[in-house]
């Protein structure tokens, strides 16, 4: 175990070797914008701060759209686009319905614009944005990648490939090697379930009738499950109603992980992660270790921002359509 604390006790050291691996692969770049706009991450920070400041739910916001954006078609900002009446967009997909703060995105690409016209992508902001909001919300801070392109299309059937939250974890593995995320980065990004909440509908079915054998999901703390029962009636029709997915909701840290540990993840993609055995030892490190549950997943989310990246694309004017 000393081993692996002196392995991850340098957090700064480990972010420049992944940047660098990742720039040697491909042709972003972190400092992409510093001559063309340099005050592109301020004006983008400050979006955020702004917004998170009027509405706690902002940063698991915030960091949804970048995960549902990255892992569809890349990260090409393909989720921003508006449906068309000749085609649904991602963003009008049952699953990204939920997909919200849409208008943190457009504010700082209205202000980049008078800054700085025709130069910062919608994709980028997308990405600097989530790591503001992890960093904001007590999370790590890492240098974000920049050079993406604006993507031109937008198809709600490509959703299709988001996990779910009753997704098995061999499919979660197969899903994400798919994008050439491995097992390390699947319970890292998992992580990001620190910060929000989770509507009834997204586990319900844990709560009643979830087997012949079992009324409630053996997996789940019956205490626990219990108080969910309360919080989602049977016949619930508060639409909203919902419960955090961690005790400490609006502070990025590993309590998901800990809370993992315990039967008491909320949705049943997040528990199977610890009753894995392929998954079960990396929930216990990230659950004793926070350094070490930070240097992963601002690992992983540059990884993620490094899938699929769209070189050829263009800089929209407006992110909600294609110039």
């Amino acid at each position: 175990m000393a081993k692996l604390l002196q392995k991850h006790h340098s957090f700064l050291s480990l972010m420049f070797i992944a940047i660098s691996v990742l720039q040697a692969k491909g042709r972003l770049h972190s400092d992409y914008y510093d001559e063309t706009c340099p005050q592109a991450e301020k004006i983008i920070a400050d979006a955020v701060f702004y917004a998170t400041m009027h509405d706690y739910k902002v940063p698991p916001r915030l960091i949804r759209l970048f995960f549902h954006d990255c892992f569809i078609t890349g990260c090409d900002a393909s989720l921003l686009l508006d449906s068309t009446q000749k085609q649904t967009a991602e963003k009008d997909s049952p699953a990204n319905l939920s997909v919200r703060a849409y208008y943190v995105i457009d504010n700082a690409k209205a202000k980049l614009e008078e800054v700085c016209p025709k130069t910062v992508s919608c994709a980028d902001i997308i990405a600097i944005a989530a790591r503001d909001a992890v960093h904001l919300s007590g999370g790590p801070y890492w240098k974000v990648l920049k050079g993406r392109k604006d993507g031109r299309r937008s198809n709600a059937f490509d959703t299709i490939d988001l996990p779910r939250p009753s997704t098995n974890v061999t499919e979660l593995i197969h899903s994400f090697s798919e994008r050439r995320l491995n097992t390390k980065d699947l319970v890292a990004l998992a992580g990001a379930h620190s910060l929000g909440s989770a509507h009834c509908a997204s586990f319900q079915s844990r709560l009643r009738h979830f087997s012949h054998k079992y009324d409630i999901d053996p997996t789940m703390d019956i205490w626990f499950a219990h108080i969910l029962r309360m919080r989602c009636p049977k016949h619930n029709e508060d639409h909203n109603a919902g419960h955090s997915l961690d005790s400490t909701s609006k502070i990025f840290d590993n309590d998901y992980y800990k809370r993992l540990m315990v039967g008491k993840g909320i949705l049943s993609s997040d528990q199977a992660l610890y009753n894995d055995h392929r998954t079960k030892y990396l929930v216990e490190s990230y659950a004793k270790y926070t350094d070490l549950f930070f240097t992963d997943f601002a690992t992983s989310m540059i990884k993620l921002g490094n899938n699929g990246v769209n070189h050829h694309g263009e800089v929209r004017r407006h992110c909600r359509s294609v110039n």
